[in-house]
């Protein structure tokens, strides 16, 4: 027997939360993600550095020495670019994908590039900020609420919402 009902792409569990606002929880989560997601960056490109110093003079090759200083604004410079450019183009990182997750604009749409900065400077630099959507109905962090942001849940592949 054949069916024409329209087949949802969300799960059926997660329906009676899509479009609902995220928790501290599921946020924290999709950062932790996202924070390995950039230290194997970095490690990559540790590595990919110091392949390419073996490559020039394989006689004389030592590791670099990782000097913490460096290393956390390298961390710090690749996560802020990671979250802004992800938040612009398609409202999720990576952390965000897994946890099914979107940011979006006030207006329900995909962040315009200089907030999806501005956002992503202030969660880097400021990452207790999120405690604060533990509390209250809105689940907003400090970040959402200066730059009128929210975290949604949407399982959706594609941001729907125009950029606003």
């Amino acid at each position: 027997m054949r069916t024409d009902a329209p087949v949802s792409i969300v799960p059926r569990e997660a329906q009676p939360y899509q479009g609902r606002r995220a928790g501290l929880v599921s946020r924290s989560i999709a950062g932790v993600i996202d924070g390995v997601v950039v230290v194997a960056v970095l490690l990559g490109g540790y590595l990919s550095v110091n392949g390419l110093r073996f490559l020039i003079n394989p006689r004389g090759f030592q590791f670099s020495e990782a000097s913490p200083v460096p290393g956390v604004t390298t961390g710090l410079l690749i996560l802020v670019v990671y979250l802004a450019v992800a938040w612009s183009a398609t409202g999720r990182t990576y952390g965000c994908h897994v946890m099914g997750l979107r940011v979006v604009s006030g207006r329900g749409g995909l962040l315009r590039p200089h907030v999806a900065l501005l956002r992503a400077v202030f969660c880097a630099l400021f990452p207790l900020g999120l405690l604060l959507c533990a509390g209250g109905r809105q689940h907003n962090s400090v970040q959402d609420l200066v730059l009128r942001t929210s975290v949604i849940y949407d399982w959706r592949p594609r941001a729907t919402t125009m950029r606003s």
